[in-house]
């Protein structure tokens, strides 16, 4: 049996693999800039108002649940919804428009 842990090697195992994943791995940053685009449109056209003001809130400017609903003067599981309804609107959208 090994006197030494596995995880002393583990560290330098993920850095061995994120060197090679660098060194091998595809460019996606057109796929990236693709999917920034698409993003910003549908926030735009697909999404409420309200929706969209939670949304910046929240990733924007990041904002707890209960920060936001403290500030817009709502029950923090009405925000939540709200924010849960937003992201399955841009996800349902983005897998159309990909």
């Amino acid at each position: 049996m090994r006197s030494t842990p596995f995880n002393t090697r583990s560290s330098e195992w993920i850095g061995d693999m994120t060197v090679y994943l660098r060194e091998t791995g595809e460019d996606n940053s057109l796929q990236m800039e693709r999917l920034r685009r698409n993003l910003r449109r549908a926030r735009e056209q697909e999404l409420t108002p309200r929706q969209r003001q939670m949304l910046e809130l929240h990733y924007d400017q990041r904002l707890s649940v209960t920060e936001i609903a403290k500030e817009l003067g709502l029950h923090p599981s009405t925000v939540s919804r709200t924010l849960g309804r937003a992201r399955e609107r841009l996800r349902r959208y983005l897998r159309y428009t990909l």
